[in-house]
């Protein structure tokens, strides 16, 4: 797995060249955020069922016919698959958010996903609603703990990245 610096020095590498003030820039940025990445993967870490308990129930709230007869968490199995994709998508964004970078999302997660989901016939949108709230509930949980509201972009940024990349194909329910 790759990291923000990683990424960077392997870029620069293939280029042939030394670190200009963008890629210094960029590796200050990213040192800096590393106390707010922490924290937030802490959070993840030691809450994580509650997290997924919170955007599920905010999911089948707004969302209630996904839990009656003919909806993709209809059932004991289903629901219960609907969860641990859930803890899933939750997992793979606190490896994004340490290492600063989305490739593992898009190697570890996106690639692929949609093809399995589709066979399954699962729709990504309720699956996409899922990975925001995800992040809003982590979110939400580090502005109780003080964190600023303007730091929170770097913390919902793999959330957006997974939503935005199942997004792109949206299947509707049969």
């Amino acid at each position: 797995m790759r990291d923000a610096i990683t990424g960077l020095i392997r870029r620069y590498d293939q280029l042939g060249r030394y670190f200009d003030r963008l890629a210094i820039d960029s590796i200050e940025s990213y040192l800096g955020e590393s106390e707010l990445r922490i924290r937030a993967v802490e959070l993840i870490n030691t809450k994580a069922a509650e997290i997924v308990r919170e955007a599920s129930q905010r999911l089948f709230q707004s969302e209630p016919d996904l839990l009656l007869p003919g909806g993709n968490a209809y059932t004991t199995r289903r629901l219960a698959a609907c969860l641990r994709d859930m803890d899933y998508f939750l997992r793979y964004a606190s490896y994004a958010l340490v290492a600063g970078d989305n490739a593992v999302l898009d190697e570890r997660v996106l690639n692929g996903l949609n093809d399995t989901y589709k066979s399954l016939g699962v729709p990504t949108g309720p699956t996409v609603r899922s990975i925001v709230l995800l992040g809003e509930v982590v979110t939400e949980n580090l502005l109780k703990q003080g964190v600023s509201s303007k730091e929170l972009a770097v913390v919902f940024q793999p959330f957006n990245h997974l939503a935005c990349g199942l997004g792109e194909t949206d299947i509707r329910r049969r």
